[in-house]
Formats: C-alpha cells, sequence, structure tokens
C-alpha cells in the first residue's frame, strides 16, 4: 500500500504543470494513462462498473468547478481548461494488486479569492479530520473536525460521497463521512487503511447527477473542491500512504 500510495501521489505531482489555460482534461488522462503503463501500473477508474453505473471512461477523474466528482475527462466536446478555473485531479493507480487513492484540487491561472480560499480550507479540513486518527478514536472524530472547520470558514459539507476503506479492492468498508459527530462510529484500529476525501461546496452540500450517471455537481452550480489521502492507522496514530 505505501508503494501504490506513493506511485498515485508521484502522479499527481507528474500532472501538475500541465495544469494550465488551453490544455485539455482528455491529455492530462492521456499524458496519466502512459505514466501509469511505464511504470507497471494501470488505471482503477478506467471500465470501473460498479452495479447501476456503465462502465467509467476514463483512467482519472478531472472535476472542474462545479463538478463536485466523477467528472469524465473525455467529454464531448473535448474540455479545455481556462484560466480562472479549479480542477480536482483524482487518480488511482493499480500497482502489484493494491489500490493508491488521492486526489488534489489545482488552481488554473488566477482563479478568484473565493476559489483560492475554498480550495485551500478544503485541504485544511482533510488534514484536521487526518489529524484525529489514532487507536481508539472514531470515525465520527474525523468528521466532526472536518465540518467543524468547513462550516466555520462558510463552506458546506458533501454529505453524499464519502471516505471508503482501500487496498486490493478499490471500494470496501469502512464508510468515512467527512461530517459527524465526535465520540461516534467505529473505533479506529491499527491496520484499518481507508481514504479521507472531503468535498466542500461554495453554496449548499445539495447534488446533481448528470446523464451520464457518473458526474456529480453542485445543484446550485457554485465551485466545489476536494482532497484525498489514503491513511493507514497505526499504533501510534497516523500515517499518510499518499506522499510523494
Amino acid at each position: 500500500m505505501r508503494r501504490a500510495g506513493r506511485l498515485a501521489a508521484d502522479l499527481l505531482n507528474h500532472l501538475e504543470p500541465m495544469v494550465q489555460p488551453g490544455v485539455s482534461t482528455q491529455a492530462l488522462n492521456d499524458e496519466a494513462e502512459h505514466w501509469m503503463q511505464a511504470r507497471g501500473a494501470t488505471s482503477a477508474t478506467l471500465g470501473y462498473a460498479p452495479p447501476g453505473y456503465p462502465p467509467f471512461r476514463g483512467s482519472i477523474c478531472t472535476s472542474v468547478n462545479e463538478v463536485v466528482c466523477h467528472g469524465i475527462p473525455i467529454p464531448n466536446p473535448q474540455q479545455i481548461l481556462q484560466d480562472g478555473d479549479i480542477i480536482n485531479i483524482d487518480v488511482t493507480p493499480i500497482l502489484d494488486g493494491y489500490h493508491g487513492d488521492t486526489s488534489k484540487t489545482f488552481l488554473v491561472g488566477n482563479p478568484s479569492a473565493a476559489a483560492r480560499t475554498l480550495v485551500e480550507v478544503t485541504q485544511e479540513s482533510m488534514m484536521r479530520g487526518i489529524a484525529e486518527i489514532r487507536p481508539d478514536a472514531r470515525i465520527g472524530d474525523i468528521g466532526a473536525a472536518i465540518q467543524e472547520y468547513a462550516e466555520a470558514s462558510g463552506f458546506s459539507v458533501v454529505r453524499d460521497m464519502v471516505g471508503h476503506g482501500i487496498g486490493r479492492q478499490f471500494h470496501t468498508t469502512p464508510e468515512i463521512p467527512h461530517y459527524g459527530k465526535r465520540s461516534s462510529g467505529l473505533k479506529l484500529r491499527p491496520g484499518m487503511v481507508f481514504t479521507v476525501e472531503p468535498m466542500l461546496n461554495a453554496g449548499s452540500c445539495d447534488l446533481k447527477f448528470l446523464a451520464d450517471r457518473w458526474t456529480v455537481i453542485t445543484k446550485d452550480k457554485k465551485l466545489s473542491a476536494q482532497f484525498e489521502h489514503t491513511v493507514a492507522v497505526t499504533e501510534k496514530g497516523v500515517e499518510i500512504l499518499t506522499l510523494a
């Protein structure tokens, strides 16, 4: 899991210089696919089809502006990044049978101060949630820390999408809500591995699914940002597995 997580982090770092006005999400997708293949990894998202969903058509997820998550990087017509956009890139390479899952919201050119604040608060909320992780803490502690900081900063927390256990399987138990009450939920034990991936909206937390059944947008069309790390509960606390 450490090797898979590090590979995922390195992939995001590799893509970051490409995140510029005029670059297509298709180009980001193609570069990610080639990069993974060159390192003996495959994409967990390409062709992924949980019950009730069509196969996902991208090797990464590219969620721009009001897209909350699961943005398909092969839209029609082709999507070109514009100055002032924000884009979350979510990558999940599979290396030697293990999944490394991480995402980051990037600034494209010169976004507004409000967009920058949303991105900064989202990243900080994730880190505050991760800071709660230790043996005998509870899942509710993670969500409470995220929710407290996000809402105090004027943003809403998406409730319909949660973090998840991960390993040889892409999505498994436990679920990790990014809101909640302290001292509630499953008790954390050393060896647990899961994602913490809050999505914060500039407006309401209400969502809408597009016709492709994958792309999720904010119902009010306001901006959304997300950050994600895969973490492991250790004997003494927490280890972030998706660091470069």
